[in-house]
């Protein structure tokens, strides 16, 4: 029997009055955090400020189980709400009370809380998830290797999809805490301090704490069997350093390079402030492929890094961006000169303390030895689009924009933009606009013109350009054999071009 039940229009009126908020008040937050290059990346409508990983791996399977905890705060009324993760899951809670979830795309975990999330309000969210990452592709590509004796995350813009849920853009950085079970004998290095380590029924854990914000792409998980050296600085900064047992030849070249770290970072503080995390570290495993990230507090390099012998320039180039790219951290990846740009001016002034060639005989080089037609001059550092975004131009073109600034504005000022800049965004995201502003307030200079023409032109900056930047064009001279003069020589390259230019792999991430 259907009773159809008539409600006074005044006890209607009371009724919608007690009602906290209407269904339309809660919307569900966005897929994507709104990047240019990357739409799909990070996630709308909540903000993370820790993750509490517990893991479980397996090496001989690839079998990695976990538990991740995030907490949060809403940023709009929540109906639903995305994480982004490519394994299995199996529950999830939020604030505590189990919540349905869905699957989208390749990474997309779409999350129904129980009740709707009102804004500004704490946030914790629960997720159970099992899987062999090493099975997990998207878009093709995968950030997860696989070692003889076990697996590594690394990798850039994203890598965290393959291990753990999170908000996966730089620009929702977080703190973490990250506990492992990996096999006796075996060891699991991630970022930060090593909290405590105990071994339980042929089962060792470690726990690892970063106590500043972290981009998610910078947290990395490296299991396998390494030899681990330990120390600390004068500032009382623990140093971790883990190689793999079986580097090979590569093992001595890889220990005499990130053995100095310390001293390394000592220098960079000289160039760029205190040193803004609780620990130091780089590790290598036994990896195929050719790279090396900036992962925060421990740098991951790959074995080949070091085939052709030591190379203390890219444990500078992977130490900066602890300055330039973790601490301060893109808003947008086409920022990404930033990060790049910095870190590759840093090489060049490692260059210089070394005695080794100037970073002026750099840049010099660099636009003497491009010919107008090179396409290298066709990439503009300052917005070089998705598929160019670790083009060589980003990193040579995006370090002599940073020589142009030097002679612009002489050197008192541009070492205090670029020791003053990382501390004014300390933990922060920036842009590109954001630096070009940031010197102008420092130097009293408009800079407008001079970074449009080194970051944005997508030709070679012509003769009076270079000229006014301070850069010099392969001079004519008399050519061997008493040919007339007029025809410019070939640029001599300075003596650490060919130290520099083997880390131009550093982010060839393997096709992606």
């Amino acid at each position: 029997m259907h009773r159809r039940i008539i409600v006074p229009s005044a006890l209607a009126a009371s009724l919608l009055l007690a009602i906290p908020a209407s269904a339309a008040d809660f919307s569900p937050g966005a897929p994507g955090i709104g990047d240019s290059y990357y739409p799909a990346s990070g996630n709308g409508g909540y903000d993370v400020s820790h993750y509490d990983l517990r893991l479980k791996y397996q090496p001989a399977t690839d079998l990695l189980e976990g538990t991740a905890t995030l907490v949060g705060t809403t940023k709009q009324n929540l109906s639903r709400f995305n994480l982004d993760l490519g394994l299995k899951v199996s529950e999830v809670r939020v604030n505590g009370q189990r919540a349905t979830f869905a699957t989208s795309g390749e990474h997309e975990l779409e999350v129904t809380p129980a009740t709707p999330l009102a804004k500004n309000k704490s946030l914790s969210v629960v997720v159970r998830y099992a899987g062999k990452p090493s099975e997990l592709k998207i878009g093709g590509w995968t950030a997860w290797h696989r070692t003889p004796d076990g697996g590594v995350a690394a990798q850039e813009p994203d890598s965290a999809v393959w291990w753990f849920p999170s908000n996966d853009h730089p620009l929702d950085k977080a703190t973490f805490d990250v506990s492992v079970l990996v096999p006796d004998g075996t060891q699991a290095i991630s970022n930060g301090v090593l909290q405590s380590q105990s071994s339980r029924l042929g089962w060792t854990r470690f726990n690892w704490r970063s106590n500043k914000p972290q981009a998610t792409y910078l947290a990395t998980l490296a299991v396998g069997r390494f030899d681990i050296t330990t120390d600390r600085t004068a500032n009382g900064l623990p140093v971790l350093n883990a190689y793999s047992k079986d580097l090979g030849d590569n093992d001595g070249a890889a220990r005499a390079s990130i053995e100095r770290t310390a001293e390394v970072a000592e220098w960079l503080e000289s160039l760029y402030g205190p040193y803004p995390f609780n620990s130091l570290g780089g590790y290598v495993p036994n990896v195929t492929s050719g790279y090396a990230l900036e992962t925060q507090t421990r740098p991951f390099y790959s074995p080949r890094q070091f085939a052709n012998g030591a190379n203390v320039s890219v444990v500078v180039h992977e130490l900066a961006h602890q300055w330039y790219g973790d601490s301060v951290s893109v808003a947008d990846w086409k920022d990404i000169w930033i990060n790049e740009g910095f870190a590759r001016y840093s090489q060049w002034l490692w260059s210089e303390k070394e005695g080794e060639g100037t970073a002026q005989e750099l840049a010099d080089y660099v636009y003497g030895s491009r010919a107008a037609d090179d396409p290298f001059w066709t990439v503009k550092p300052g917005d070089p689009g998705a598929d160019d975004q670790f083009h060589i131009a980003v990193y040579d073109r995006g370090a002599l924009a940073l020589q142009a600034l030097r002679n612009a504005v002489g050197d008192e000022d541009f070492f205090a933009v670029l020791k003053g800049w990382p501390q004014e965004h300390a933990y922060g995201n920036a842009r590109v606009a954001d630096f070009v502003t940031y010197a102008e307030r420092v130097s009293g200079k408009p800079l407008a013109a001079l970074f449009d023409t080194w970051l944005y032109q997508p030709v070679k900056p012509a003769a009076p350009a270079a000229t006014a930047a301070g850069l010099a064009a392969a001079p004519a001279a008399e050519a061997p054999g008493g040919k007339a003069p007029g025809a410019a020589r070939t640029p001599v390259a300075p003596k650490s071009w060919k130290k520099i230019a083997a880390t131009n792999t550093i982010h060839e991430h393997d096709g992606h």
